[in-house]
């Protein structure tokens, strides 16, 4: 009934949310950025040893989300090995310069994915037109949105994703991301009336010990994001027990 989405950097992350409970894995790589596409080597070998449904993200490069023709034929070959290599799906956003959805590049990324579910990600959120842009959005056959309700952060926009699931959630699974862990989610399900979280339950990892020549300096460089194994399976059974909680009739 519910799903838990996690947002794994690399394949060993991955590996480690789906043994501890991850129903979905949005896969990606450079999350300090906001995540890139994965390379080729991470790509074939999750395709080989991860068994939950993954999608990938396509995103060519950091910064805004406004591609050029070479940007975008990056990611149509991107999501045709995607597609070659069985994934379930692949996670996708464009905008224009004036920062209106950019339909003509999504129908394209669709068209590529085929038979694969498309989420649109976090574009939505700075996105100068919302609503209409989740209108052209479900009009294209896209399956997702994952957004945190144009906020920073997830449960500072939950009332706006519980707006846009009342509205549009019929239509498209609306999944709620950024900023989500163990403390909010239940908070977050219950204001917003979703069926889907997207959470990085990410830790930070240092790794001074082996910077060698520069012991000395300890560079803001020697650091990488990782997924919390408890995390996870906090936020797992917390879900697990929601979807069992006996439901009361209205009054």
């Amino acid at each position: 009934m519910y799903t838990l989405e996690i947002c794994a950097v690399g394949l060993n992350n991955a590996l480690i949310a789906q043994q501890h409970g991850a129903h979905r894995i949005e896969l990606c790589e450079n999350l300090e950025s906001g995540g890139l596409t994965p390379s080729f080597g991470t790509l074939k070998m999750a395709a080989e040893k991860l068994n939950i449904p993954v999608h990938v993200l396509i995103r060519p490069r950091r910064g805004n989300y406004i591609y050029d023709r070479t940007e975008r034929e990056i990611m149509l070959h991107d999501i045709e090995l995607v597609r070659q290599l069985g994934f379930a799906g692949v996670v996708i956003g464009a905008l224009k310069l004036d920062g209106t959805l950019d339909s003509e590049t999504i129908e394209a990324l669709k068209d590529a994915a085929g038979e694969m579910s498309v989420t649109f990600h976090r574009a939505i959120d700075v996105c100068t037109l919302p609503e209409a842009a989740i209108e052209t959005l479900i009009r294209l056959g896209i399956n997702r949105l994952l957004t945190s309700g144009g906020a920073t952060k997830a449960m500072n926009g939950a009332a706006q994703i519980a707006k846009w699931q009342a509205r549009y959630g019929a239509y498209i699974n609306i999944m709620a991301g950024r900023g989500i862990t163990s403390s909010n989610i239940l908070d977050i399900m219950n204001i917003t009336s979703i069926f889907e979280i997207h959470s990085s339950a990410k830790i930070t990892l240092r790794s001074y010990e082996h910077t060698y020549h520069l012991k000395n300096e300890k560079s803001n460089e020697w650091w990488q994001f990782a997924v919390d194994d408890a995390e996870v399976k906090r936020m797992r059974l917390m879900l697990d027990e929601l979807a069992f909680q006996p439901k009361l009739p209205f009054a």
